[in-house]
Order: C-alpha cells, then structure tokens, then sequence
C-alpha cells in the first residue's frame, strides 16, 4: 500500500471492534492530517448508527503485507507442518459441539 498523501492529507486504515465484542475488522480508509483528526473522521464515516464499540486508525504507509505472488514461499513454512491440522487431536469423550 502506498502512503497516499495529497491535498486532503495522509491516507489512515479504519478498523471497527463490532458492538459483540468479535474482533477489528477493516472498514475502510480516511484521509487525515493526524491521528486524532483520522479517529473523528473515522467515527463519522463509519460509525454513524453505532455498527462500532472500538475504532483503529493505522497510517496505510505503516502497514506491511504479502503479496498475492508471495504466496507459495511465504505461506510454503506451514504446509509442512501436519501436527497443526485437526485431524491429529482427538476430543475427549464428554466434549460437546454447539
């Protein structure tokens, strides 16, 4: 991702904690001049009718990712490691599934 400057100011990743308490999820991008500025722009963009108990601003320009021609090497590590799949846990007797 690129840092995103321009006219309206650095680009900020938006991340809202829904009102269940499930995990940040990215909404979306505003453009701010700083990080309390990207926070109110944040909660006005998204986060209007309450769909957020938390909000996250991140610089995109902070932001480190993989890339989609990555993904052999990068994520190559864990296939050879079959221990981590389900299949070689067993659940005690007892346990139930909802």
């Amino acid at each position: 991702m690129s840092s995103g400057t321009d006219n309206q100011g650095p680009l900020w990743e938006v991340f809202l904690q829904p009102p269940n308490g499930g995990a940040h999820e990215h909404a979306g991008s505003v453009h701010a001049p700083d990080a309390e500025m990207a926070l109110q722009n944040a909660r006005d963009v998204y986060a209007r009718r309450s769909e957020a108990v938390s909000i996250w601003v991140v610089p995109s320009g902070a932001i480190t990712a993989s890339t989609p021609e990555d993904m052999g090497p990068f994520f190559e590590p864990g296939n050879d490691k079959p221990y981590r799949h389900p299949q070689f846990y067993k659940v005690p007797q007892g346990v139930r599934f909802s």
